[in-house]
Order: C-alpha cells, then structure tokens, then sequence
C-alpha cells in the first residue's frame, strides 16, 4: 500500500505527520473520490516525484480515469489561475484586476467529473499556494452546491498534510 511506503519514509523527527496521514487515508467525512482527488491534486502540486508516485499509486485504486485526470487538471490549472489571480489581488495597482486574464481555463466548466469534486479539489490546491481569491471563489461554489465546513475543511486538512510530508521527505 502507498500510504504505508509514504509513512515508512517519513523521519522519526515528523510523527505527527505521519499520524496525520493515517487518519487523513481514512477520513470517512468525503467520498473517496473527494479524498484521493485532493490527495492526488495536491500531491500533485507538491513537484515531490516520490511523493506524487506514491500517492498516484494510492489513487488509481480508488479514482477511475476519468477522476485520475480531472484531480491533475485541478492541480494543473490551479497552478496557473493561483499565480494570476493572487498577483491581480495583491498588486498596489488595482488596474490588473479590472483588464480580462485571457487565460484558457475551459477545464473548470468541464472536468469531466463531478462540479462538487473538481471545485473540492481546486480549493484545496489554491489553499497550498495561498490564493485568497481562488479559496473565497470555490468556497462559495462548493457550499452553494451543499458541501459542510467539515467536508470543505477535510479537503485543507488533506493539502496541509500533504505538503507537510512532501517538507518532511525534502528535510
């Protein structure tokens, strides 16, 4: 199992991430493909290749195609639009913000799964490279659609993990 090789090269030094991880693998609050989605988005996010292997391991037991390639289409495009977006959000000059992104971003109108899931992933992946106004754009999607703070907080819960354990294997 690619979980347990993950935690068995975790240091002795990130316990509690290791902890973390456990419970995260089983949190029961998402569905699994809400869960391995936002694993594999994230992980995805992490550039950790071991990190990645491992959890696209995971992953393809418990995603189909379809979902495999819509979490890494989440991770691919949050990439861009968290880079653009922060920068229009956080520059001095506010005429940014006004001017159109002319970015193609078509895969966030069809992902090919679930609206719920796809935004559920992309929030988690703008969580770890701390766009405020992807976070408040998904947010406001995903609990539209019906999703709890629970569920919306185990998708941050499984990026900060993520990221902690892909910290902690660099270290």
């Amino acid at each position: 199992m690619s979980i347990d090789t993950l935690k068995s090269k975790i240091p002795d030094y990130a316990k509690d991430i290791k902890l973390n991880l456990s419970s995260l693998a089983n949190e029961d609050v998402l569905s699994d493909q809400q869960k391995w989605g936002c694993f594999l988005a994230c992980a995805m996010n992490t550039g950790n290749t071991f990190l990645i292997k491992e959890i696209e391991e995971e992953a393809l037991d418990n995603l189909s195609e379809a979902a495999f390639n819509a979490a890494k289409s989440a991770a691919s495009v949050m990439a861009m639009n968290n880079i653009y977006y922060r920068f229009t959000h956080i520059a001095s000059n506010k005429e940014y913000a006004k001017l159109q992104a002319k970015l193609r971003m078509n895969v966030i109108g069809n992902p090919g799964v679930d609206k719920v899931d796809f935004e559920l992933w992309s929030l988690a992946v703008s969580a770890l490279n701390g766009c405020g106004m992807c976070i408040d754009a998904h947010e406001a999607t995903l609990i539209k659609e019906g999703m709890t703070a629970e569920q919306i907080q185990a998708s941050v819960r499984i990026a900060s993990v993520v990221n902690a354990v892909a910290v902690s294997m660099a270290l």
